[in-house]
């Protein structure tokens, strides 16, 4: 994961309202002065910027080009992305509450490691460690393929210095697979309800399942209603949305099907 002192995300109320906090982060990026913009960028490119970013105007020049990518490749497919975020939120969570730090936080990316008596390792590169106390940790997921670690000044004196763990979604839904029953779980369950409790690896909600499976709402919402009853999956609110997840019960029956 790539280091620097980068602007780290805001901490506001989560995904759904991601639009209006993206223009306030482009707001504060545009108020930063140049020769921190320039300091900054060094650190994250980890040596000199090439000529062209030179320039008094550059942290107007880079919202400007965050928000054309925002507008142009990012906010038509914002949906889909923050079911995606959604989703491995849930997971980490359920993950966290099961099996601990160490089984929440390792999988996040390959060289980070919980190491123990408060230390988290977040990357192998040779910066020296660095202190937390009073400070803010954030854990922040992102729909693209690799993540970095943000860092971010205090406004004024006194203020808590927030870091971030930026780190890509994982899970069936957020790399778009298809997952095939075994034959043996179909005929147990049926095929379309198979299929679903196979993808429940990664909380999903019913548009998830709709738009994973191609099968239709009400035969989904049906596929949820048994799969609850027999205690196969079991379900928790994240924003405005309602996330099915796979219970230890409903993941012995898909481990079953390996052995």
């Amino acid at each position: 994961m790539a280091g620097g002192r980068v602007p780290r995300p805001g901490p506001g109320p989560g995904p759904v309202g991601a639009a209006a906090e993206f223009h306030d982060e482009l707001a504060r990026i545009r108020r930063t002065p140049g020769d921190t913009a320039r300091t900054d960028l060094e650190i994250a490119h980890r040596g000199p910027l090439p000529a062209p970013l030179l320039r008094a105007d550059l942290p107007e020049r880079i919202a400007d080009l965050l928000e054309w990518v925002w507008r142009e490749a990012v906010a038509p497919d914002w949906p889909r992305r923050r079911r995606v975020i959604e989703a491995d939120v849930v997971a980490r969570a359920r993950q966290l509450s099961r099996l601990g730090w160490a089984a929440a936080l390792d999988g996040m990316h390959p060289e980070m490691r919980w190491l123990g008596s408060n230390r988290l390792q977040i990357n192998t590169r040779a910066f020296p460690p660095r202190q937390l106390i009073g400070a803010q940790l954030l854990f922040v997921p992102v729909t693209a393929r690799r993540g970095w670690i943000s860092t971010d000044r205090p406004d004024s004196l006194g203020a808590v210095h927030r870091n971030a763990v930026v780190y890509p979604c994982s899970g069936t839904l957020a790399e778009q697979e298809r997952t095939v029953a075994p034959e043996a779980l179909a005929k147990l369950l049926g095929a379309g309800r198979a299929s679903v409790l196979m993808l429940l690896d990664s909380p999903m909600s019913t548009t998830h399942l709709v738009t994973v499976t191609g099968q239709g709402l009400g035969p989904v919402g049906r596929h949820f209603k048994v799969l609850l009853d027999t205690g196969l999956v079991g379900r928790r609110r994240s924003g405005r949305s309602v996330l099915y997840y796979r219970t230890p019960v409903g993941d012995g029956l898909v481990r079953a099907q390996d052995s």
